[in-house]
This record gives structure tokens, C-alpha cells and sequence, in this order.
């Protein structure tokens, strides 16, 4: 009967009181918090990179959950920030494991990486004061304030706490919005110069999608039937236009809070897949028009996959982390004296000196031998995975196929230290960028170590 009453009964049925079908399972519960981090006017935006915060657009929060019934509660927290590096991530971390009463390991923190936002680096922070450019590249002040308040958002949130006995399942294609980009041009050679708003080109408008993960995914939890929280991601860069000193979400936090307002009674949580180098670049041309148009594609993917959705009973929950030691730069001008020559460097500029230092700070965290924690969350059905940095879409791709038939949710941007993460096929096109701080053989770690961290 275990083996045929699927043929018979839906999977939301099974574990119902009084069929009698369920098998005895450990008891689970879910408290999801929300917390404001919106950063003020006149903060850094992209690390100090662009025009400094001038308006308030529309709020960043940190949306997430406590996953309490495995054998230590597991944290997960979307921040609609660009980017959490170094010892800023492990603070953030160990703030939020705390406040949780799990460990640090556990907690799955990742950045959406919207770039009109915040970038924070306590360690390349604390390298630039020394360089006289204290509060150039963001407020520490703000940071561990807003670390603080997510926590207390957490505490807040576990006394109403739910049970939860179902995972849902559910995916939709994405209609015109992802890209890569890599364009290969007339005369053969290629470009990875389509960059989120580079449609107005019309060379990187026509150009093919390329490889991209055309699925949204929806990972949700259960109360039995009722629905409680869903997490949505897909792979792409969550900007439509960006630089000009409008703080915002962007399309992604547009499509979240419109699906939020139609479905009150469920918690909604985005974040970015494998996207380093995924954009909406054939599809958007860079106006503020064609930020809602974007918007209303992914709302349209999250709606449809939300209804899509298919729900199994939760039997387990098995926690998978891997300690993942990714080989930095080896270049000359990225040796510690070379760094530290450019961020003394008076005539060098604010932003060299800003990339210098958030190198150095992750040189000397490498050299350290601290590892990155590469971390799964499986659920028996299905997989939830957090990649570090701008992990680039095929390692999603590897991911899926390393455990054919399961159903995969890749999330990238959590320890942003690496900034992207290429391909072989990247690095074979010799991509290179002053976010990229790992070295060329990277993939020769990262490969094998998606493999082990899905299939135990």
C-alpha cells in the first residue's frame, strides 16, 4: 500500500488525521520574521561605488524563517542588500544564530544583491579607516544596528511559530527577463559585457538569451493544508535601472510585495539564484519605465508557480555543510602588497582604493584557513542550497543535474568575499572583472564539492 496509495490519494492527504496513512515523523515548526534595513540618506550605495543614497524609492527588508525540529533550528534570511562580506557575514550570522539559539553554520544568509543598496565589509571597512577613508564604503554603525534589529525581529517571531507538516513543490517559466552575458560578436570574439541595463544596444538586444535557468522555483511550508510561507527564486540580476542614488528594491521586491499584498495569509520571501552572470540585459533598456514591466513578468512566474505548487508530507530534514576553501586571486596586483600599495595611494581613486581594500580584507580571511560554510538543507523531495558570491548559472545547472529527479532551489549571494564565481568556460573566455577576487582553478573545488554537499 506505501508503495501504490500514491495513485490514489493526493500527496496533500496523505499525513491527514485519522486516514491512518501517515507514518510517525518528527514534529516541525516555522516562525518567519520581516525587519526593516532600509539604509539612510546619504549612505553608500554599492560600496561606496555610486551615487550615495539621495531618496528612499521604496524600503529593503530582510524577509525569512526559523526552522525549529531538526537537530538544531536552521535559520534562513533574505536581506535586500547587495552584498554581506567577510566579517560583517559572520557577525550577521552569529547575531542571528543567537537570537535563534542554534549555530552559526546553520544560519543560510544571503544578500539579494539589489545594487542601490548597501555593500558591508566590517574587515575592508576597518582597512580603509586605517587609510583615512572611515565610512567610504558604508556605516559600520548601521550595519550592526541592523544586525540587531533582525535578531530581535527573529525572538520576536518564535513565540508564533507554526507547525508545519508539508513541503510544497512548485516551478514556472519566466517569460523575457533573464539573459546571459555572454555575447558573441560578429567577428567571434566574446563579450560578458551585457550587463543588466544594456538593451538599449541593439547588439545585446538581439543577441540570444544564452544560458540562463528559464524556472522560477517555490519552495513553501504547510500547516496541513494551510499554507504558511513560500520561498521564491530564480537566477538573474535583480536590477532594472540602478546608480542614480534611488534606494530600492527593484523589479524583485516590486513582484514580492504585490504577490504579499494578493496573499496575505502566506509569508513570501525572494531571493537571487546563481545569477554572476545572468542580467535582464536583452530585455531592458535602463529606463525607469521598464522596471514595473520586469516586475509584473516575475510576479506572473512567482503567481503561477505558486499555483502550481504540490504538496508531500515532511518526513526529515537533513542539514549538509561542507567547509569550502576557495583559492584567491594569484595575480600580481592582487598580492597583499600590491593591494595595500593602492589603498595608501593618495592619487589612485576612491573606488580603486575601495575594491583594494575589500580584496585585502578577503586575502587575509583566506590566508586565515577560514573556510566558506557551503550548506544544503534537505528536505527528502527536495534540496535548498546556498552558494557563496556571484556563483555563475551553470553551477545551478550542475547542481540539478547532480541529483537528477530531485527538485533543486539554488541560492546564490550568500559569503560574498569571491565576488563572481566563473565557469571553466568563463575563465576559457578569459572573463575578468574588479569584482572577480578567485583564482582560475576555483572550479576544480566548487565542482566536486556540489556534487558531495547533494548527495551526501
Amino acid at each position: 500500500w506505501d508503495a501504490l496509495k500514491h495513485l490514489f490519494l493526493p500527496a496533500t492527504t496523505l499525513a491527514l488525521p485519522g486516514i491512518g496513512l501517515s507514518r510517525t515523523r518528527k514534529h516541525y515548526r516555522l516562525a518567519t520574521f520581516v525587519c526593516d534595513v532600509t539604509c539612510p540618506i546619504g549612505h553608500p550605495l554599492l560600496a561606496g561605488l555610486r551615487s550615495p543614497a539621495k531618496q528612499i524609492v521604496d524600503p529593503l527588508w530582510v524577509r525569512g524563517f526559523v526552522l525549529e525540529g531538526s537537530e538544531r533550528p536552521i535559520v534562513f534570511a533574505a536581506v535586500d542588500w547587495c552584498e554581506i562580506r567577510n566579517q560583517s557575514y559572520d557577525h550577521w550570522r552569529s547575531v542571528l544564530a543567537n537570537a535563534a539559539s542554534t549555530r552559526r553554520d546553520h544560519v543560510l544568509l544571503c544578500s539579494v544583491h539589489q545594487h542601490d543598496a548597501p555593500v558591508v565589509d566590517a574587515g575592508a571597512g576597518t582597512i580603509l579607516a586605517d587609510a583615512g577613508l572611515a565610512g567610504t564604503m558604508f556605516d559600520p554603525t548601521f550595519d550592526a544596528r541592523c544586525a540587531d534589529r533582525v535578531a530581535d525581529a527573529i525572538r520576536r517571531a518564535l513565540p508564533r511559530s507554526r507547525p508545519i507538516s508539508h513541503i510544497g513543490l512548485g516551478q514556472a517559466r519566466v517569460d523575457r527577463i533573464a539573459s546571459n552575458r555572454r555575447v558573441v560578436l560578429e567577428d567571434g570574439r566574446v563579450t560578458y559585457g551585457r550587463g543588466s541595463a544594456s538593451g538599449a544596444t541593439p547588439m545585446f538586444r538581439n543577441a540570444p538569451e544564452g544560458l540562463i535557468d528559464p524556472w522560477l522555483k517555490t519552495l513553501s511550508f504547510w500547516d496541513g493544508k494551510t499554507p504558511v510561507a513560500a520561498l521564491h527564486v530564480y537566477a538573474t540580476h535583480p536590477m532594472s535601472y540602478y546608480g542614480r542614488g534611488g534606494v530600492s528594491a527593484d523589479f524583485v521586491g516590486m513582484a514580492r510585495s504585490r504577490l504579499q499584498r494578493e496573499q496575505r495569509e502566506v509569508f513570501h520571501i525572494y531571493a537571487s539564484g546563481c545569477s554572476g552572470d545572468v542580467t535582464a540585459g536583452k530585455y531592458n533598456d535602463g529606463t525607469p519605465a521598464n522596471r514595473p514591466i520586469l516586475a509584473d513578468r516575475l510576479y506572473r512566474a512567482m503567481k503561477q508557480s505558486w499555483a502550481k505548487t504540490e504538496t508531500q508530507p515532511l518526513e526529515n530534514i537533513t542539514f549538509r555543510r561542507l567547509p569550502l576553501e576557495l583559492p584567491f586571486r594569484s595575480d600580481s596586483a592582487y598580492t597583499s602588497a600590491a593591494l595595500t600599495r593602492t589603498i595608501h595611494d593618495p592619487n589612485a581613486s576612491k573606488s580603486r582604493r575601495i575594491l583594494a581594500a575589500m580584496g585585502l580584507a578577503s586575502r587575509r580571511r583566506v590566508m586565515t584557513g577560514q573556510p566558506i560554510d557551503f550548506a544544503a538543507v534537505d528536505f527528502g523531495c527536495g534540496q535548498l542550497v546556498l552558494f557563496p558570491g556571484e556563483t555563475f548559472v551553470g553551477y545551478q545547472l550542475l547542481a540539478q543535474r547532480s541529483r537528477p529527479g530531485s527538485f533543486i532551489v539554488s541560492v546564490g549571494y550568500g559569503e560574498c568575499w569571491p565576488g563572481y564565481i566563473p565557469t571553466r568556460q568563463a575563465f576559457q573566455d578569459r572573463f575578468d572583472d574588479q569584482w572577480l577576487w578567485v583564482d582560475r582553478t576555483a572550479p576544480d573545488t566548487l565542482e566536486p564539492a556540489i556534487r558531495q554537499l547533494l548527495n551526501g
